[in-house]
């Protein structure tokens, strides 16, 4: 039998959501040394440029100690690998400069500074990259639901209330309406992201430093657009974790409602879009069903900011307002992964929604059969209906 009398699906899944769902985990983990380290010895080229314009480091110190820090970054971080860490990577990384350049070069480069700057600072420069994508994959989205609303303008279906038939709409108004709310989602991502922008190096553990420091200079350096204000703000806060994780969790919730409005669609009892072979599966058991399975990843992908904002908020509220683990470390550690996932299930629903097709033959007779149609308007217990 042919594969169009069986119902076997002819081809695998598309390559970028089997990256996502099957092919990532086969990887090697992200290395956890350079991720901490290679952003940390980012600002500590900026700092020492600044000490040394600010006179607070001799320019021969400064070379030695750039020198250092360069030839660690070109070897991959490989002489720490194996060093002990007992109070974090950082401390072993500065000990190793003190080792090799001597306590006068490398006992230098924390001058003026706290790790509670340092840590604000780096987890600014490590959210960049992540950040940067989410946008860019929801800028596509938004693109496709345009693209896509201007193609099926003129294809005819109903809008549902209460699940039943109610006025006709077309297929292209709808995906053109999660295109408006998509906006004001990308909107507060954008919002959110701003803090990105501000520099907490100078703060020191809390209340600044007296040497002569110039965060507008490590500013300029680090690609940031201005220093905060305060130095305690700059320590003790880390509600941009909390903005990211907020604006993911209602981007979360536009997410998960259109898909489940394409798993009705793509019922067998209502169906009203076509889904190619590379956007469902088949059963082990039974071949000839085709599953639209990413939605339900969709839908489990676009919950995780809510369980990571709940948890981050939940951290930080047991911490008083100053440097706290509690905040910068555990409340921190739950924004990857949830930004992770809803980039993730961001390029889920853009296949799906670049991938599928309204019937609109089917669209336009369930609009018939369940009379929609547009009725003047009502008042009194009729408005009701």
């Amino acid at each position: 039998m042919t594969a169009s009398t069986t119902g076997r699906l002819t081809s695998a899944v598309t390559p970028a959501a089997a990256d996502i769902l099957f092919d990532r985990h086969l990887r090697l983990p992200p290395d956890p040394v350079a991720g901490e380290l290679r952003p940390t010895s980012e600002v500590d080229r900026a700092h020492v440029v600044m000490l040394t314009e600010q006179g607070v480091i001799r320019p021969e110190t400064a070379a030695r100690l750039l020198r250092g820090i360069e030839e660690l970054r070109a070897a991959d971080f490989a002489p720490l690998r194996h060093l002990p860490a007992p109070r974090g990577r950082y401390l072993a990384y500065e000990g190793h400069l003190v080792d090799t350049l001597g306590e006068e070069t490398g006992g230098v480069l924390h001058s003026g500074r706290s790790r509670n700057d340092l840590n604000a600072t780096v987890l600014r420069l490590q959210l960049r990259t992540p950040y940067d994508r989410l946008l860019a994959e929801t800028d596509a989205l938004g693109r496709v639901l345009v693209a896509q609303g201007r193609r099926w303008h003129t294809t005819v279906m109903p809008a549902y209330t209460h699940h039943q038939p109610a006025v006709p709409v077309t297929y292209g108004h709808y995906l053109a309406g999660v295109a408006a709310a998509l906006v004001r989602d990308l909107d507060q991502l954008e919002h959110a992201g701003r803090e990105l922008g501000e520099n907490p190096l100078g703060a020191g553990a809390t209340g600044g430093t007296t040497l002569p420091v110039d965060p507008a200079r490590t500013t300029e350096l680090l690609g940031f657009t201005a220093p905060l204000g305060n130095s305690l703000h700059a320590v003790a806060s880390r509600d941009l974790v909390l903005r990211l994780l907020g604006a993911c969790a209602v981007l979360g919730v536009l997410l998960t409602r259109t898909a489940h409005d394409f798993q009705s669609w793509t019922s067998a009892e209502n169906p009203l879009l076509r889904l190619p072979d590379d956007l469902v599966g088949s059963s082990s058991m039974m071949p000839q069903k085709r599953n639209p399975f990413l939605l339900e990843n969709i839908q489990g992908k676009a919950a995780a900011a809510l369980g990571a904002l709940t948890a981050a908020t939940t951290a930080m509220s047991t911490a008083r307002y100053t440097n706290a683990i509690a905040v910068g470390t555990e409340a921190v550690g739950h924004v990857w992964p949830a930004l992770e996932a809803t980039t993730d299930a961001v390029v889920l629903l853009r296949l799906m929604v670049e991938g599928a097709e309204p019937d609109a033959d089917t669209m336009l007779r369930r609009a018939a059969e369940g009379r929609a149609s547009r009725a003047p308007a009502a008042s009194g217990p009729a408005a009701a209906r």
